[in-house]
C-alpha cells in the first residue's frame, strides 16, 4: 500500500530543534502550542515552502521571477507531501479599489451578468463590454472621482475652524507654518486686507476670495521684522487656501504635510455619479429594476435571494446560468457566516479573519482534490456560532479528498481534529521540539505540553466576585454602519466584554464610535497606539444624539493588531523605545567616549554607524538571471548591520548588534541594573513576549504580537488620572496559556483604577469580565442592537442571545469557547 502519511525530518527553520514528525494526509490535523513555539514555522515554514519549491521546480525559470516565493525551508528530507494552498492571515493592501467582490471574483459573474442580460434603456446604441460595470476600468470609471465615489473638497469650516481669531492669529488653520504661512499673511495685508480683524467680521465676498480664488497676484511685501534683522522688501506671490491645501495633498512627496492638508479636506460623495462611482452609461442598464451599483450594495444573502428566482429557471440561457453560479458561490460565503457583507465593502476594512474565509469560499469552488490545505487559525475572529459553520465548511473540503493543516488555539477546533501535533514545551529558543503527534486523545498521556490542560481539564473555572462599577459612560442614539438610534452604557472602573456574532457591529461600537467620542471629549491629549495612517478611504463619522460619563475619563488608549511598522528597520526594540536606552549604554562607554560617539552612532540607521554595503539592512538583493531575486546576509558585515568600527564598543563583552540578537528574556538579565531597559523588558515579559528577539523585525510579528508590543509599550508608562482601555479581540494568535498571561495585565489595570473594553471572542475572556454586552442577534442588517448586557451569568441566560448557550457552556468548562 501507499504511504499515506507525510513524514518530515531534520527540520530546521527558525527554532525547530531538527525535528522528525509524522503526519497523516486526508485528515484535518491540528497543530498546536504556545506562541512562538514553532508550529507555523513547521505548518508554513516547512511544509508548505517545500510544497511550494517543488511546484516551482516544475514552472518554466522566467515565470518564476513573476511569482512571490517563500523561499526553500531548512530541512533534510519531506517524503508523501503533495501540492500545498496556503490560506494565511493577511491583511489586504490599504486600497479601497479592491473589494469583497474583487477578491472573490463574484464582481466579475456580476459585471457579465449586466453585459450580457442586463435591461438597457432604448436608445442604447450597443450592449456594453463587462469592463464599462467596473469602477476599476477607464471605460467604467465615473471621470469626476475616477470610480472612488467621492471627492475632496475644502469649505470655509474646514480651513478656518475658529473665525473667532484674526488672520494674523492664525484664522487660516490650513495655511503652512513658519515662514510660508507668515509670508502668506504679509501677503494678504499688502493687498489691502485687514488681518488684524476677526474672520467672522469680514465681508462674506473677502473670505471666499481669500479661501478659494484661483487668482495668483504678486505684490511687494515690506515685511515688519525683529529689531536689528534686515527690513528688505520682496515680491510675494498669493495662494489661496484651496490651492494651497489641494496642491499640497496631490503633489507633496512628504507624507507629514499629506496627512497635514487631508485633515482640512471633507471626503463628499461625488456630484456626478453620486457616489455610485460608475459612468451614466452603465448605471443606465438594469437587472431585475435596479442598476449594478444598488445590487453590489447589497448583503449577500439579500442578492443571493433577489437572483434565486433566475437562477430556478431550467433553460441554459445566460441570464439563469451567471445568476446560477453567483447564488451557489454566495451560498458558500454564507454558510461560513459572510451573508451580511456586500460586494463592495472595500477589503481594507475587513478583518484578517473574514479575508480568509472569503479565500476560503474560492478554495472549496474551485474542485481540487488531493491537496493540502495549511490555514493560519481559521477560527480567527469567530464567534463560537460561526466557528460551527467553519467547521462543516472544513469537513467538506476534507471529504472532497484534500488534506488539512490548521494551525489553530482554538481548543474546539482542536477536538475536532483527527490528529493534533504540539510543539514546544515553551516559545522561541524553549520550544520547537515535537511533544505529541498523533489522536487528539492520546495528548493527555504528552508530558510537558501547555496544550494538555485546556484541552483535556473540565474543572469548572474558580468563581469570583465582580467589580461594582465607579460610574457609567452612556452613549446615546449612536447612528454608524448598521447602529441604528441605539442606546448603550460602558459601566467604568470594569473589565467589559463586548460581544456578539461577525459583523454585529462590536467593533464599530467600541473601537470607532466609543473611541471618537471620547478622543473629541479629551482634545489632541490621547494615545491611539492602533493608528498607521492609512484609511480605505474617507472614514464615516458617527452620529450621536447625546453622551454622559464622558468627564470621569483623563486618557485613552487604543490597541489594535495593525502592525507596528512596515519594515525591518522597525523592530521591537525601536518601537517601545527600549533602544533608546541600550544605544545610550554603549555611548557611555570609555571606548565611546574616547572615540567621541554618541548614541546616534549606535543606530544601524545612522550613516555613521551602519554598514554602508548594506545600508543597515544586514542583507543585500541578489539578481539572478531568468530566476527570482533573493537576499543574502551581507558580506561586509555579515547581517550584524553596523560599521565594523561600531562593533569594536562593547558592553560587558557584546556588542550592540549581540544585544539586538538577544530574546527579551536574555536581555532582562543582560540589562537588569539598566533602569530604562529593565522596565521596558519586565512589561514585554508579563505579556508573554520574552521569547522574541530585540531586533526581530516588524514585517516577522504577527497581529497578536504586534499587538501585545504595544500594550507592553503603554503598561510602562507612567499612568495618572483614569485611563480608558479599548482593546479589538486581544485573544487572536494567542494560545491559552498566553491568553491567560494576557488577561492577569488586563486585569491587573482595572484593578489599579482604570477601564477596560475589549471587543472579545473567547468565551473564556467574556465568563471571566465583570460586564458583558451582546451585539446582534445576527450580522449586518440583522444586527447592531444590544440582545443582553448585564454580567456573564445574566447574559448566559438571556433568551434570543446567540452568545448565550457558548458562555454557559464555557462558565461550566474551562476551555470551551
Amino acid at each position: 500500500m501507499a504511504d499515506s502519511y507525510v513524514r518530515v525530518r531534520g527540520a530546521r527553520e527558525h527554532n525547530l530543534r531538527s525535528i522528525d514528525v509524522d503526519i497523516p494526509r486526508d485528515a484535518l490535523v491540528a497543530f498546536t502550542g504556545v506562541s512562538g513555539s514553532g508550529k507555523s514555522s513547521l505548518a508554513f515554514g516547512t511544509l508548505y515552502a517545500e510544497a511550494q519549491r517543488r511546484y516551482f521546480e516544475s514552472v518554466a525559470p522566467y515565470a518564476r521571477r513573476l511569482i512571490h516565493q517563500v523561499g526553500a525551508p531548512k530541512v533534510e528530507d519531506i517524503t508523501g507531501l503533495p501540492p500545498a494552498v496556503a490560506l494565511e492571515q493577511r491583511r489586504s493592501a490599504p486600497t479601497s479599489r479592491s473589494s469583497v467582490g474583487t477578491v472573490t471574483t463574484l464582481s466579475n459573474t456580476l459585471r457579465m451578468l449586466f453585459s450580457r442580460a442586463g435591461d438597457y434603456p432604448e436608445d442604447a446604441a450597443e450592449r456594453l463590454d463587462s469592463d464599462a460595470f467596473s469602477p476599476n476600468t477607464a471605460a467604467g470609471a465615473c471621470p469626476e472621482c475616477h470610480g472612488l465615489g467621492t471627492v475632496h473638497r475644502v469649505t470655509e469650516q474646514s480651513l478656518v475652524p475658529d473665525p473667532a481669531l484674526s488672520i494674523r492669529d492664525g484664522a487660516i488653520a490650513a495655511w503652512p507654518g513658519a515662514w510660508q504661512g507668515k509670508n502668506l499673511r504679509d501677503i494678504l495685508a499688502a493687498l489691502g486686507h485687514d488681518t488684524d480683524r476677526p474672520w467672522r467680521e469680514l465681508p462674506p465676498a473677502e473670505r471666499e476670495w481669500i479661501l478659494f480664488t484661483d487668482e495668483q497676484p504678486v505684490v511687494t511685501v515690506h515685511p515688519v521684522r525683529d529689531v536689528g534683522r534686515i527690513q528688505r522688501p520682496y515680491k510675494g506671490q498669493y495662494m489661496s487656501a484651496r490651492r494651497y491645501v489641494l496642491h499640497t495633498f496631490a503633489d507633496s512627496k512628504s507624507e507629514t504635510l499629506r496627512k497635514r492638508v487631508q485633515g482640512f479636506m471633507v471626503a463628499e460623495p461625488c456630484p456626478v455619479c453620486a457616489g455610485r462611482r460608475l459612468r451614466p452609461e452603465a448605471l443606465a442598464v438594469t437587472f431585475h429594476g435596479q442598476d449594478i451599483a444598488t445590487l453590489a450594495g447589497m448583503p449577500l444573502g439579500a442578492l443571493a435571494e433577489l437572483l434565486r428566482p433566475t437562477a430556478a429557471r431550467p433553460d441554459d440561457e445566460v441570464a439563469p446560468t451567471l445568476a446560477r453560479d453567483l447564488v451557489a458561490r454566495i451560498e458558500v460565503l454564507t454558510e461560513l457566516g459572510l451573508g451580511y457583507l456586500s460586494m463592495d465593502r472595500p477589503s481594507p476594512t475587513l478583518s484578517a479573519g473574514e479575508l480568509q474565509r472569503l479565500r476560503l469560499a474560492t478554495q472549496l469552488r474551485s474542485g481540487l482534490f488531493g491537496v493540502v490545505y495549511v490555514l493560519d487559525e481559521p477560527s480567527a475572529g469567530l464567534h463560537p456560532a460561526d466557528t460551527e459553520s467553519l467547521l462543516t465548511v472544513l469537513g467538506r473540503l476534507k471529504e472532497a479528498g484534500n488534506s488539512l493543516f490548521v494551525v489553530e488555539h482554538d481548543m474546539e477546533v482542536v477536538r475536532r481534529a483527527d490528529w493534533i501535533v504540539d510543539i514546544g514545551p515553551r516559545a522561541g529558543e524553549h520550544g520547537g521540539q515535537v511533544l505529541h503527534s498523533g489522536p487528539v486523545a492520546a495528548l493527555a498521556d504528552a508530558t510537558g505540553s501547555a496544550t494538555r490542560r485546556f484541552l483535556f481539564d473540565t474543572a469548572p473555572p474558580a468563581a469570583r466576585t465582580v467589580r461594582r462599577p465607579t460610574g457609567t459612560l452612556t452613549l446615546r442614539g449612536v447612528t454608524l454602519h448598521n447602529l441604528r438610534g441605539l442606546d448603550a452604557a460602558f459601566p467604568l472602573g470594569v473589565f467589559t466584554a463586548v460581544t456578539g456574532v461577525s459583523g454585529s457591529g462590536k467593533t464599530t461600537l467600541v473601537t470607532r464610535v466609543l473611541a471618537e467620542a471620547v478622543r473629541e471629549h479629551l482634545g489632541d491629549g490621547t494615545t491611539d497606539t492602533g493608528e498607521d495612517g492609512t484609511e480605505a478611504g474617507p472614514m464615516a463619522r458617527a452620529q450621536l444624539s447625546g453622551a454622559e460619563g464622558l468627564e470621569a475619563i483623563d486618557r485613552l488608549v487604543r490597541v489594535d493588531q495593525k502592525p507596528i511598522g512596515r519594515t525591518p528597520r522597525s523592530n521591537l526594540a525601536t518601537y517601545t523605545g527600549l533602544f533608546d536606552a541600550v544605544r545610550k549604554v554603549f555611548a557611555a562607554t570609555d571606548e565611546a567616549r574616547a572615540r567621541g560617539y554618541t548614541a546616534g552612532r549606535f543606530s544601524f540607521n545612522v550613516a555613521a554607524g551602519r554598514c554602508e554595503t548594506c545600508q543597515g539592512e544586514g542583507f543585500v538583493a541578489v539578481e539572478l538571471l531568468f530566476l527570482p531575486g533573493t537576499y543574502a546576509p551581507c558580506t561586509a558585515c555579515h547581517g550584524a548591520r553596523y560599521h565594523p568600527e561600531t562593533l569594536e564598543i562593547t558592553y560587558r563583552d557584546r556588542t550592540i548588534a549581540d544585544v539586538l540578537a538577544m530574546t527579551v528574556d536574555t536581555a532582562a538579565d543582560f540589562l537588569a541594573d539598566i533602569p530604562a531597559a529593565a522596565r521596558s523588558l519586565r512589561t514585554l515579559q508579563d505579556v508573554g513576549l520574552g521569547y522574541l528577539r530585540l531586533g526581530q523585525p516588524a514585517t516577522e510579528l504577527s497581529g497578536g504580537e504586534a499587538q501585545r508590543i504595544k500594550l507592553a509599550t503603554e503598561l510602562q508608562r507612567t499612568r495618572r488620572g483614569h485611563t480608558l482601555y479599548l482593546l479589538d479581540e486581544p485573544t487572536t494568535g494567542l494560545h491559552p496559556a498566553d491568553t491567560e498571561v494576557l488577561l492577569r495585565q488586563l486585569h491587573g489595570l482595572v484593578d489599579a483604577g482604570h477601564t477596560v473594553v475589549v471587543v472579545e471572542h473567547d468565551m473564556g475572556v467574556v465568563a471571566g469580565a465583570d460586564h458583558v454586552i451582546d451585539l446582534g442577534p445576527g450580522g449586518g442588517a440583522d444586527g447592531g442592537r444590544i440582545v443582553a448586557a448585564g454580567t456573564p451569568v445574566e447574559v448566559a441566560d438571556a433568551p434570543g442571545s446567540r452568545t448565550a448557550p457558548y458562555l454557559a457552556r464555557r462558565r461550566a468548562r474551562p476551555d470551551a469557547r
